[in-house]
Order: structure tokens, then sequence, then C-alpha cells
């Protein structure tokens, strides 16, 4: 996986928030659960240990990526498309036009309009300025074109959250 420095920064400081926040109150659950006495039907004891499971799971998941990751620069040109711009384009198929913001696979959000960088369309995208007409190629057999309008530096934002599994 492709991750940014700003990636890996997001990804540190959710891990040692998990680790030094969320572990120990999940802990502290599971015990006061557990003290409440028959654990076959106490459901509090289940939520509780279902909750502290899933917690270590996402450490566990995020430590894997930072040691699998290959960093990636986020800068380019500003008159091109790179990560962390919102780009509009006109599709020439149904003659519409719609904004995408490019992103880092970790970042992408096809629902908020954050596409990977990774992508089809976001690989193709890649480095191209306004005014130029892009092949999207889905697959062998299937692709379309779509025309640049705008380029926005919006860089980095709130809600480029790094995603769940």
């Amino acid at each position: 996986m492709k991750l940014t420095e700003s990636d890996v920064k997001k990804i540190e400081e959710e891990i040692q928030h998990r680790k030094l926040v969320v572990r120990p109150q999940a802990i502290e659950a599971v015990k006061e659960a557990r003290s409440h006495g028959d654990l076959s039907e106490n459901f509090e004891y289940h939520a509780a240990k279902k909750d502290k499971n899933k917690n270590e799971s996402r450490i566990h998941y995020l430590e894997k990526i930072l040691k699998t990751a290959t960093i990636i620069s986020d800068d380019s040109k500003e008159d091109e498309i790179g990560l962390n711009k919102t780009v509009e384009i006109y599709f020439e198929e149904d003659g519409e036009s719609d904004k995408f913001k490019i992103v880092s696979t970790m970042r992408g959000d096809s629902v908020r309009g954050r596409i990977s960088n990774e992508s089809p369309m976001g690989a193709a995208l890649m480095g191209h300025k306004v005014g130029d007409r892009v092949e999207i190629k889905v697959n062998d057999s299937y692709s379309y074109f779509v025309v640049v309008k705008s380029i926005e530096n919006t860089g980095e934002e709130d809600g480029d959250n790094i995603r769940s599994y």
C-alpha cells in the first residue's frame, strides 16, 4: 500500500490512541462486566469482549499496514492533478460533470467523493492538466473518456480520515 507521510502520521496517532486510551477502557469494561456473575448469560461481558477484540484487531491491522507500506510524495505541480487536489471532470458518455478529490488509498471514500490515486480513474488522472482528454481504462474490455475541467489544490481536510477495514 502506498501512503503519504501524513497518512503514516495519522495511522501512528490512531495506534497510540487505541493503545493508551481505548485499550485500558476496554480492559476495564471487560473486568466490570465479568464481575456481574454468570458469563454464559452475561450480555455486557460478551459485548465488552467484542469491543476489546475489535480494538486489538484494528491496532494489528494498522501496524501491519505501516510495516508493508511504501511512502509516496503528495507533491505535484500547481497546474497538475495530484494527491489532495479536487478535480472537476466532464464525462463524455453521459454529458455530465462531477468533482472528485484525489487521495491516497487509505483515505479513499467514493461515497464522499474521495477517490484513490490507485483506482482506475485516480491513476489515469494523475499528472494531467485542465483541458486534457483522459481515457479511464476500467478493464481490458471497457474504457471511457473524460475531460479535465478544473483543478483545485484543496490540501488535506478534516474529513480525509484513515478509513476502516
